[in-house]
């Protein structure tokens, strides 16, 4: 049987084009979604996920179906974008796609399943609520979390893959929203800023108060906390900071 891999390889440009240089002032493409409509795929889904390098709240998915005839600008990888300007694109982004939807796992989720199995948890609801089933997914890096078969993997696609991009803002804007709604809740974490990322702030709160209920137990930081009856998990997942690019 010949594997998911071999039949999509790794793509690191645009069919028939060179790779480009990853900046906001060069929008994303549309050329993978072309290049499979053209070969008779009808549903292209482009899929990003965020909150993988976080130490508190959820891990989240994005998935988003473009329309073949119009485009919202300045559109990007949500990275590359300040808040405000995430938030000012998200409802014309949503209002734009076809099909989009949001899945998540939880920060206990994470713990427990690690957060290989959680990022594909999260992929997974965000298909299921997505209304309409692929025939390609397209994903940002070399991992398929999405593990269906139809897989397309881009280096750096969410940068230069304009339905991954806007999956990206989808994901990332609804797991801020998320972090401010509980930042109330837990004064002094600052998770209207940081949004549970790694930051000095963050590391001196818990030192001082301790892991909130949203905070993810399995991670290495919380062996260095002057707290003790703390519960852990300690399933194989991530190193502390991989993804922590993602904020």
């Amino acid at each position: 049987m010949t594997s998911p891999a071999a039949i999509l390889p790794i793509a690191r440009a645009a069919p028939g084009k060179r790779p480009v240089k990853v900046s906001k002032a060069v929008p994303p493409s549309l050329a993978w979604e072309r290049a499979m409509w053209a070969d008779g795929h009808q549903v292209v889904v482009g899929m990003d996920e965020v909150g993988r390098g976080a130490w508190a709240g959820p891990l989240m998915v994005g998935a988003a179906v473009l329309p073949r005839d119009r485009r919202v600008y300045k559109v990007r990888d949500s990275k590359m974008l300040t808040e405000p300007e995430r938030e000012r694109l998200f409802d014309r982004v949503a209002g734009w796609c076809e099909a989009w939807a949001v899945g998540g796992a939880t920060q206990i989720e994470c713990d427990t399943l690690g957060m290989a199995e959680a990022q594909r948890l999260a992929a997974r609801r965000a298909l299921a609520d997505l209304g309409v089933t692929p025939d390609r997914v397209l994903v940002d890096g070399s991992w398929d979390f999405v593990g269906l078969g139809t897989t397309q993997r881009i280096i750096k696609g969410d940068a230069i893959c304009l339905s991954i991009s806007a999956a990206s803002i989808l994901a990332k804007v609804t797991r801020d929203r998320i972090m401010r709604a509980e930042a109330p809740h837990f004064p002094g974490y600052d998770f209207d800023c940081n949004k549970g990322y790694p930051c000095p702030r963050h590391k001196m709160a818990l030192q001082a108060f301790g892991p909130t209920s949203i905070h993810r137990r399995s991670w290495v930081f919380m062996d260095h906390l002057p707290w003790t009856n703390l519960r852990y998990y300690r399933p194989e997942q991530a190193t502390l900071f991989e993804g922590e690019a993602d904020l």
